[in-house]
C-alpha cells in the first residue's frame, strides 16, 4: 500500500489539498477513496494509527487479539452509575481500517424502520429505499446481485466457509422455539435465526483499507498519512481551513482549500469538534478553550448495543478451545478453511422481547466457544456463548474532554441501563436463551450453565448478575448526530452546523443507533458522504 508514514509527513506539511480526510476507518477510507476517483482533486488521508498488516487482524478468530495492544485507543470509561460503578473497557481501533479490522465481522445494516425513522426525524434523504443503493454500491455479495444486494463493490461479504456444529444446532434450536429461519437478515425482513454474512475474502478478513484505502493509495492524488495524530479543525473566520496535526514530533498546519471531513469515530470525533471550539461553552471553558460554536449536542446523546454473554459447557467438536491447534493452523494457512476462519460470532437471531415494537429490539449472537470479558476471561472447558445484544437500546451517555491535551483519552460514560426497559429486555433475552439451551437440537451438546449461572433465578438475581457482567457490542454512535442546530451536531448532508468547510462522515451522525451491528451502516454514511461532497448526490 502506497501509504507516506509520518517520516515523510514534513512535505505533505508544505502542500494544500482539496479535502483532508481525519481517520480511515470504517466511514473515512471509504470517503477518502469515493473522493480520489476525481483525478481533478488532491485528497490526504490521516490515521493515527499504522498498518493492518497483522495475522491477528487478517485471521478472523484472533480478533480479539488486539485488544490492549498498540493497535487499540484501549478506552475505559468512567464508572458507570448503573453498573455498580464499574469501569467499562472499550477496545476502539488504531490503524489503517479502522474498526473494520477489529470487529467480529458480522454484516448487518440494520432495520429497514431504522431509516425510514431518520427520514422522518427530519434527516432528510435517509430513508431506507433513498440509502439501499448505497449498501449494494458497496459490496461485493458472494451470493451474487439481487434486489438488496451488490456485486461489484469493494466490501467483500461472503458466508462462512467452515461454520461450527454447535452454532448450526443453536440455529436449529432458535428455530425449534419459534424463530423463523432467515438466511439473509439484510433482505426483505431482519427478525428470525440464521448465520452471519461476514466480511471476509475467501476465509481471511477484508477491512476497508483492504477494499478501499490500497486501491485509491495508488493514485497520485492521494496521500495517505500513517501514525499521525490530530490535534484540531483549524478554523479561521467560521470556515475549516486544515488541521493541525504533530507529524515527525511537530506540530504542524495541513491545509486544504474544500473540505476537512472528520471520520475519527463516536469518541474522538466529538473530542475534536471539542477541542476545535465546537461543543457545550462551558465545557469548553472549563478546559481553556475558546468557544467558536456553542452546541451542547457535541458529545451528547451517546448510544451502544449493551450485550450480556450466556456461556454453557459443551461436548460440541470443532470448538475454539481447538483453534489454535497445529492441524488447524495448517488448514488456516494452507487452504483458508477451518476453526481460524470464525468470526466468532457465527450466527444468531433477531427477535422482539415485546409487543409494539418497530424492529427487534434483541440480537442474538451464537459463538462456538466461550467468550467473557472481551476474550480475555477463560475456562477449564469447551464452552459455547450465546450474546445477548440490546440492540433496541433507549439509554444515552456523553463523551466529554478530560483535558484540553489532544493525548488525553475522553471522558466516556455510556449510562447502560439508564432506562429500566433496557433492563427488562436483557433479563426476558437471557431467559429466551435458556429456553434455546432446552430445545432438543441443542440439549444434547450443552451441560453446566457458567454464565450467569443456575444460583441466577429469579428476577433480581438475573439484574443482579447481568449489572456485574455486562459489557457491550462495540457500537458506539451519535454524538455528533444528524438534527437541526438545537438537536444536532451535522445537518442532513453532514456539515457541521455554524461552521462551513467541515463534515462529519462516521457512526456518531447517526440520528439514533441502527438495530444491529454498525459496520455495514458506517460504510454507508462514507459512500453517501462522498455523493454529498461531490454534489451527486
Amino acid at each position: 500500500m502506497a501509504s507516506k508514514k509520518a517520516g515523510r509527513g514534513a512535505h505533505a506539511a508544505q502542500k494544500t489539498y482539496d479535502y483532508i480526510v481525519v481517520g480511515a476507518g470504517s466511514a473515512g477510507a471509504v470517503v477518502a477513496a469515493r473522493l480520489s476517483e476525481d483525478p481533478r482533486t488532491s485528497v490526504l488521508l490521516v490515521e493515527a494509527g499504522g498498518s493492518h498488516k497483522h495475522m491477528s487482524v487478517q485471521v478472523p478468530a484472533a480478533f480479539s487479539k488486539q485488544f490492549k495492544t498498540e493497535r487499540d485507543w484501549n478506552v475505559l470509561t468512567e464508572p458507570e452509575p448503573h453498573l455498580d460503578g464499574r469501569r467499562i473497557y472499550h477496545p476502539r481501533a488504531k490503524m489503517l481500517g479502522g474498526c473494520s479490522g477489529m470487529n467480529a465481522m458480522i454484516y448487518i445494516r440494520g432495520n429497514r424502520a431504522d431509516y425510514d425513522g431518520w427520514a422522518k426525524a427530519g434527516a432528510t434523504g435517509w430513508s431506507y429505499d433513498e440509502v439501499l443503493p448505497y449498501f449494494k454500491r458497496a459490496e461485493t455479495n458472494s451470493r451474487g446481485a439481487d434486489e438488496f444486494h451488490g456485486d461489484q463493490g469493494p466490501q467483500h461479504i461472503q458466508d462462512l466457509r467452515s461454520p461450527s456444529l454447535a452454532v448450526k444446532r443453536l440455529i436449529e434450536a432458535a428455530a425449534a422455539t419459534g424463530l423463523a429461519r432467515n438466511d439473509d437478515f439484510n433482505g426483505a425482513e431482519q427478525e428470525g435465526t440464521g448465520f452471519y454474512q461476514v466480511t471476509h475474502k475467501r476465509g481471511s478478513r477484508w477491512t476497508t483499507a483492504d477494499g478501499y484505502v490500497a486501491p485509491a493509495a495508488k493514485r497520485s492524488n492521494v496521500t495517505v498519512l500513517t501514525d499521525t495524530h490530530v490535534r484540531k479543525v483549524v478554523i479561521a473566520d467560521g470556515r475549516a481551513i486544515g488541521i493541525e496535526a504533530e507529524v515527525d514530533g511537530a506540530t504542524v498546519l495541513l491545509s486544504c482549500n474544500r473540505e476537512v471531513v472528520l471520520s475519527a469515530g463516536a469518541l474522538n470525533t466529538p473530542q475534536l469538534l471539542m477541542l476545535s471550539g465546537i461543543g457545550p461553552a462551558e465545557h469548553l471553558a472549563e478546559h481553556g478553550i475558546e468557544t467558536i460554536v456553542d452546541n451542547p449536542n457535541v458529545g451528547a446523546h451517546l448510544m451502544d448495543h449493551p450485550m450480556y454473554l450466556v456461556n454453557v459447557e459443551t461436548t460440541a467438536k470443532g470448538n475454539l478451545a481447538e483453534a489454535e491447534t497445529p492441524k488447524q493452523l495448517l488448514s488456516y494457512l494452507a487452504l483458508r478453511r477451518g476453526i481460524l476462519t470464525s468470526n466468532v460470532g457465527e450466527g444468531g437471531a433477531f427477535f422482539r422481547t415485546r409487543e409494539g415494537l418497530d424492529a427487534p429490539d434483541m440480537q442474538l449472537i451464537f459463538a462456538p466457544g466461550y467468550f467473557w470479558d472481551h476474550g480475555f476471561g477463560t475456562h477449564d472447558k469447551p464452552a459455547v456463548g450465546v450474546g445477548c445484544s440490546l440492540v433496541g437500546s433507549k439509554s444515552r451517555g456523553q463523551v466529554r474532554l478530560r483535558s484540553a491535551d489532544p493525548k488525553d483519552q475522553v471522558a466516556v460514560t455510556f449510562n447502560y441501563f439508564a432506562e429500566q426497559d433496557d433492563m427488562d429486555a436483557m433479563v426476558a433475552a437471557v431467559q429466551k436463551v435458556r429456553e434455546i439451551l432446552a430445545a432438543s437440537p441443542v440439549r444434547d451438546l450443552v451441560g453446566t450453565e457458567i454464565h450467569p449461572g443456575a444460583q441466577a433465578q429469579t428476577r433480581e438475581e438475573l439484574e443482579a448478575e447481568i449489572r456485574r457482567g455486562v459489557e457491550h457490542t462495540y457500537h458506539p454512535s451519535c454524538t455528533a448526530r444528524m438534527g437541526t442546530p438545537e438537536e444536532g451536531v451535522v445537518d442532513a448532508e453532514l456539515r457541521v452546523h455554524g461552521v462551513t468547510g467541515l463534515r462529519v462522515a462516521d457512526a456518531s451522525v447517526f440520528p439514533t443507533i441502527t438495530h444491529g451491528n454498525t459496520h455495514a451502516p458506517t460504510v454507508l454514511v462514507g459512500e453517501k458522504a462522498a455523493d454529498l461532497i461531490r454534489g451527486t448526490e
